[in-house]
């Protein structure tokens, strides 16, 4: 009879100590550059590029900036802002095509507009949108806010659903940046 309860708490603590590991909010890695992403600024005419500041729509409830309700878990971003990991995702990609300068007189800032990660049953759906502004001596070279969207099959079972909704969402982050960089009208403004 002991061995039978010993059993039976084992059993309740597992699936206990499961239960709470769903609970722990998940930070995003820090911005890596994407090899797409750096053969498209592989430019001889682009400028340097300095990036400024990233902020979210003052419009919008300050929580969005901060974390996202993953079913039972949540995603943060490192550094504790999403817009601030945007900017931080297009300086990586800046960085690694010998692009990026603190100092440069074109200067990229941005805002974000939209973001949002649901792993609901069946279908996960994220979506995230910034309004980028290029300038270069005061004057503005590009101003558009660009969004993107993205859908998933979001498993019943959290254990695999809810870290596939924070991969996803995170992956939109260079998803966003990757449709900056498509726009010939930012090539144009970066360009010497």
């Amino acid at each position: 009879m002991a061995s039978m309860f010993r059993l039976t708490s084992l059993i309740a603590a597992g699936a206990l100590a499961v239960q709470l590991v769903g609970c722990a909010p998940m930070s995003m890695s820090v911005p890596t550059a994407s090899m797409d992403n750096t053969v498209k600024l592989r430019n001889a005419a682009f400028d340097k590029v300095a990036v400024g500041s990233f902020t979210l729509d003052a419009s919008k409830n300050a929580s969005l900036d901060k974390s996202h309700g993953i079913r039972a878990s949540a995603v943060v971003a490192p550094g504790g802002s999403f817009a601030q990991y945007l900017g931080e995702t297009l300086k990586a990609e800046l960085l690694s095509a010998g692009l990026l300068d603190a100092n440069a007189a074109t200067t990229v800032t941005g805002t974000l507009t939209e973001t949002d990660v649901d792993a609901s049953i069946g279908t996960g759906k994220g979506v995230l949108a910034a309004r980028f502004v290029v300038t270069r001596a005061a004057k503005v070279r590009y101003d558009r806010e660009l969004k993107i969207e993205s859908s998933w099959d979001s498993s019943f079972m959290g254990a695999v659903a809810i870290p596939l909704a924070a991969r996803e969402y995170e992956g939109q982050y260079r998803k966003l940046i990757s449709k900056l960089l498509d726009d010939d009208t930012f090539r144009q403004a970066i360009s010497k």
